[in-house]
C-alpha cells in the first residue's frame, strides 16, 4: 500500500514538495497581515520605512493629487514643487536638500 511517506520505490515522492510551499504561504500571509494591521500606522521619524509623510491638505499633497489624476503634466509638477521645495524646506527631486 503506498502512502505520502513512502512512494514507490521507498522515496518521500511529490509530496516533500508541497511542505516548503505551505510554509512560504503561512510566512507570506502573516507578513501581509502584519502590514495591513500592525504596521500601517507606523510613518514619520521613527518608521521602518524611513518615507516622511505630507499632510493631506498640504500644498504639496494637493500638488501630489493633480499630477497624479492628470490635471498638470510632469514639467509643471516639477516646476510647481521646486517652488514649495524652497518656501516648505523639503528635499528635491533627486533627493537632495
Amino acid at each position: 500500500m503506498q502512502s505520502l511517506a513512502n512512494f514507490g520505490d521507498g522515496g518521500p515522492g511529490p509530496w516533500i514538495l508541497l511542505f516548503p510551499v505551505i510554509w512560504v504561504l503561512v510566512i507570506g500571509g502573516g507578513v501581509a497581515l502584519l502590514r495591513r494591521t500592525v504596521w500601517r500606522g507606523r510613518r514619520g521619524p521613527g518608521a521602518w520605512s524611513g518615507a516622511r509623510t505630507v499632510a493631506d491638505d498640504s500644498p504639496i499633497a494637493v500638488l501630489g493629487h493633480r499630477f497624479a489624476t492628470g490635471d498638470i503634466d510632469e514639467d509643471e509638477y516639477w516646476r510647481r514643487l521646486s517652488v514649495l521645495d524652497e518656501r516648505f524646506g523639503r528635499t528635491g527631486r533627486d533627493g537632495a536638500r
